[in-house]
C-alpha cells in the first residue's frame, strides 16, 4: 500500500490536476514554507449554493517539492465543486492524520487522495510541505469572510498550521 500512495504522490507532482492561475478569483494567497522554500499562490472563487458556501474555483502555482505539489493537486481535486463546509472537514480529517505521528492511516472517504500523505506524517519536517496548500486554503477561505474559528474549537488550536 506505501508503494502505491508514494506513486500516487508522484503521479499527482508530475500531472498537477487543475494547476495554472485563473481568472475570475475572490482571494489569492501567497504562502511560503520558510523551512525549505516551497510556495504555494493559490486563487479561490466562492459561489452562493442552496447549503452556503461552494467552491466554484480554486487555481494555484505551487512550486517545491513532490510532496507540496502534490497536495495542491490533491486539494483542487478533492475540493473543487463541493460545499465549504464539506471541504473544511476534509482539511481538519487530513490535519489529524498528519498529526498522529502515523498512527491514523486515514480515511479514503474522508480525505480521498490525501491518505496518500499517511507516511509523511512520521516525518515532522515534511507535514508542512503537505500542508502548504491546505494552509493557504484555509487563509484565503478567512480572507473570503467564511468563519474558520468552528474548525480550530475542536482541537483548541488557534493556527492553520
Amino acid at each position: 500500500m506505501k508503494d502505491l500512495y508514494g506513486q500516487l504522490i508522484l503521479d499527482h507532482a508530475k500531472n498537477p490536476q487543475h494547476a495554472g492561475l485563473r481568472e475570475p478569483y475572490d482571494v489569492q494567497i501567497h504562502q511560503v514554507n520558510p523551512t525549505c522554500g516551497d510556495e504555494v499562490t493559490l486563487r479561490v472563487r466562492l459561489a452562493n449554493g442552496p447549503d452556503g458556501q461552494v467552491l466554484e474555483d480554486l487555481s494555484y502555482d505551487s512550486l517545491g517539492c513532490s510532496i507540496s505539489i502534490a497536495s495542491a493537486s490533491i486539494l483542487a481535486e478533492e475540493c473543487l465543486g463541493r460545499p465549504v463546509a464539506e471541504t473544511l472537514e476534509t482539511y481538519r480529517h487530513l490535519r489529524t492524520m498528519l498529526a498522529s505521528k502515523g498512527k491514523d492511516p486515514g480515511d479514503i472517504e474522508q480525505i480521498g487522495d490525501g491518505v496518500a500523505f499517511a507516511g509523511v506524517s512520521r516525518y515532522p519536517a515534511r507535514i508542512k510541505c503537505a500542508l502548504l496548500a491546505w494552509t493557504a486554503y484555509v487563509d484565503a477561505l478567512a480572507r473570503a469572510g467564511i468563519d474558520i474559528s468552528e474548525l480550530f474549537a475542536a482541537t483548541g488550536d488557534d493556527q492553520t498550521h
